[in-house]
């Protein structure tokens, strides 16, 4: 085989092959420094939550009794919640949990139940007793969330069997 049939047989070989098409690297730019703007919103926003506490979410006790009534909630649906006498439909223990995953838990809990139309749930907080000096940490959190829900229509601790003053009835709104 002579040179021009080997370049005959090396053009049939490659006749399809394109060439790739040349590109330049893309420029590097330089790295910005990452910024936490989420991780600043939430520490403002907590902040701001802080600053807001009634004088009454400071003074919870242990063993203390909650309750709240809503302007325009009857008295005599507060006294009959205390008795226990509206029937609870749902409940929402909240033992074991961060501060921060209770209050998502209950936000959740809440919806859902004002979703399906109840009218009563129990929410378990516990007494507080492993929150050490802190006091009761989920207790006094609860008792704050709640007055600040749209749902929430009144609440009371609940009756020894229920839990006592580690539980809440919750009366919700209609």
């Amino acid at each position: 085989m002579n040179d021009e049939d080997e370049r005959k047989l090396f053009r049939a070989a490659v006749r399809d092959v394109r060439p790739l098409r040349q590109t330049r690297p893309a420029p590097q730019r330089p790295k910005l420094a990452a910024r936490a703007a989420l991780r600043r919103a939430d520490e403002a926003r907590v902040l701001a939550e802080s600053l807001d506490l009634d004088a009454a979410d400071l003074e919870v006790e242990t063993g203390e009794e909650l309750t709240y009534r809503r302007n325009g909630v009857p008295e005599s649906a507060l006294r009959r919640l205390r008795r226990g006498l509206y029937a609870r439909r749902d409940e929402l223990d909240l033992h074991g949990m961060t501060r921060a995953e209770a209050r998502l838990a209950m936000l959740d809990f809440l919806a859902e139940a004002s979703h399906r139309g109840l009218q009563c749930v129990r929410i378990v907080h516990g007494k507080g007793r492993g929150s050490g000096d802190r006091g009761p940490v989920l207790k006094t959190a609860v008792n704050r969330w709640l007055r600040r829900h749209d749902a929430v229509a009144a609440f009371c601790s609940a009756r020894r069997p229920d839990g006592g003053t580690g539980a809440l009835y919750v009366l919700l709104v209609p």
